[in-house]
């Protein structure tokens, strides 16, 4: 498995939620500009999809593992990430459920996504339940913002994003936890707005398939 049921639903928000638009310059003197351009840029968005490319690096192993898959999100809480290669599994979360389906092992894990529980996390803000200028310290300059949850957010201790130059402004993103390891996320080929259907995100499996409840 690629990660525990538990770390899954940190890093499942981490994924999903750093839906943001910011341009130009971060200076702390300009940051609640930013922000305000941010949280108006989820006003715009109703659903999106993509490519990403993931890397998680232990510090404490000196290793680093490389995960790329498709992910697909719609407001107000529905996202799926879909993992590609020998390790594929998808992740499905509809309202309050989530399910880690993994197709090899032919076996899937439900439990429940609860909003009371993550809803600080950068998932939030998707969901518009959110607010980021009173969840987090902001600072950076240049291409990157960097976000510092005020009080204790599961084991992350920043989120570090890097704007594109054009197209989708986000290129990429970084998590890093108390431990300093760190999730490093590059976004590529993202459409907005393209009308999902809400049956894509079913948490059904395929008959043969065993249902463990988390």
């Amino acid at each position: 498995m690629i990660y525990t049921m538990r770390s899954m639903f940190f890093h499942i928000a981490l994924l999903a939620g750093i839906i943001v638009f910011c341009s130009g310059y971060t200076y702390a003197s300009d940051a609640e500009e930013n922000v305000r351009k941010i949280q108006k840029a989820y006003e715009n968005i109703s659903d999106m999809q993509g490519a990403f490319v993931q890397k998680n690096v232990i510090k404490e192993l000196s290793k680093a593992y490389v995960y790329s898959g498709t992910f697909f999100i719609k407001k107000p809480l529905k996202m799926k990430w879909e993992y590609k290669g020998t390790t594929a599994q998808d992740i499905t979360i509809n309202g309050d459920t989530v399910l880690i389906y993994k197709k090899g092992d032919k076996q899937a894990f439900s439990g429940r996504f609860d909003k009371a529980t993550y809803g600080q996390t950068p998932v939030a803000l998707l969901s518009g339940f959110g607010d980021i200028k009173s969840e987090f310290t902001i600072s950076g300059k240049g291409n990157t913002l960097v976000l510092k949850p005020k009080k204790q957010l599961g084991i992350i201790s920043s989120i570090s994003i890097t704007m594109a130059g054009e197209g989708f402004p986000i290129s990429s993103f970084t998590v890093q936890d108390g431990n300093s390891n760190t999730i490093e996320i590059e976004l590529k080929d993202i459409r907005t707005n393209t009308g999902i259907k809400d049956s894509y995100f079913d948490t059904s499996v395929p008959d043969g398939v065993s249902v463990f409840e988390q």
